[in-house]
């Protein structure tokens, strides 16, 4: 085990900035403890790893495992929001002010991991978040390794060779259809590539995830929020961020993703840390309709 600690700058939230990192309940790349305490199981480029974070009496004390435990450690002001920069951030409405000032321990966590934040985004594409948590725990419980150390029962995601060699059947039984199945291949054959972008310019690094067919700007924004922090990484192509962007701001339902760029719009260079905090409000337009009900192509 090695250990560091990370002293913020400042107020600090550690579940709600590494919070976005998770991806569903029973994540088993990312628990959350009892005492709030943060687990992370993850594929360095020295091999996987294990980090647990505390934050206690103003400063992140974080212990790490594994073959990639100094990797995570190095990286951990990163992880942690150290190089963000909340102060570059000016609310212009009044819901956004209110979010800021009630959430001022924020940061935009920075993994420095594409591909970790790339696969999961593919699966999440035109289905239900449900349908992509479970294809993402059942091919990390199924075709992962266990996380090094004590972290409990969690595991870490194959390497790039560990996707491309999937079979098809593995896809179907994790309930993941064909076309996103080869887009996951297609990125996992090109890896050393994409996770150069963790180090490029939000734009370059966008374009360099979209050069594989399958992935579009949704997936880009999705992925380069988390690995990159990327600050103005706002999320189009989305079903219901529109809609509630719009809907918190204005009052008015209905709006598509050029309205919102267009509300979006004084917070150019922020806005992807504008829709964080609008989203934090919890403020979004009345359902009128059922929840889309959860696919299972497993049974096919």
């Amino acid at each position: 085990m090695a250990t560091r600690t990370w002293v913020p700058s400042g107020p600090y939230d550690l579940g709600r900035t590494l919070g976005v990192l998770a991806r569903g309940p029973g994540d088993p790349a990312y628990q959350v403890a009892a005492d709030g305490s943060v687990w992370r199981a993850s594929r360095t480029p020295d091999g996987p790893g294990t980090l647990h974070a505390t934050a206690r009496d103003g400063e992140v004390r974080a212990e790490a495992w594994g073959p990639g435990a100094d990797w995570l450690l190095d990286h951990l002001p990163a992880l942690l929001g150290g190089t963000d920069d909340p102060g570059a951030f000016t609310p212009r409405h009044r819901l956004v002010h209110q979010a800021h000032r009630r959430n001022p321990g924020l940061r935009l966590a920075r993994t420095g991991l594409v591909l970790e934040s790339l696969i999961p985004s593919i699966l999440e594409q035109k289905v239900t978040s449900d349908e992509a948590y479970r294809a993402w725990r059942l091919l990390l419980q199924r075709h992962g390794e266990p996380a090094p150390g004590p972290a409990p029962r969690m595991r870490v995601m194959p390497d790039p060779r560990g996707w491309a060699l999937l079979p098809s059947w593995e896809w179907h039984r994790a309930g993941v259809d064909g076309k996103r199945s080869a887009t996951i291949v297609r990125a996992a054959r090109v890896a050393a590539r994409l996770e150069e972008a963790a180090t490029m310019d939000e734009r370059p690094a966008a374009a360099r995830l979209q050069a594989v067919p399958g992935i579009g700007p949704w997936t880009a924004a999705e992925t380069l929020q988390r690995s990159n922090g990327a600050t103005d990484a706002v999320t189009v192509g989305d079903l219901h961020l529109p809609k509630i962007v719009g809907y918190a701001l204005t009052g008015r339902r209905g709006m598509d993703d050029s309205a919102m760029l267009d509300l979006l719009s004084p917070y150019a260079g922020q806005r992807h840390r504008a829709c964080r905090l609008i989203l934090l409000t919890g403020v979004a337009p009345p359902r009128r309709a059922p929840r889309f009900s959860v696919n299972d192509i497993r049974a096919i």
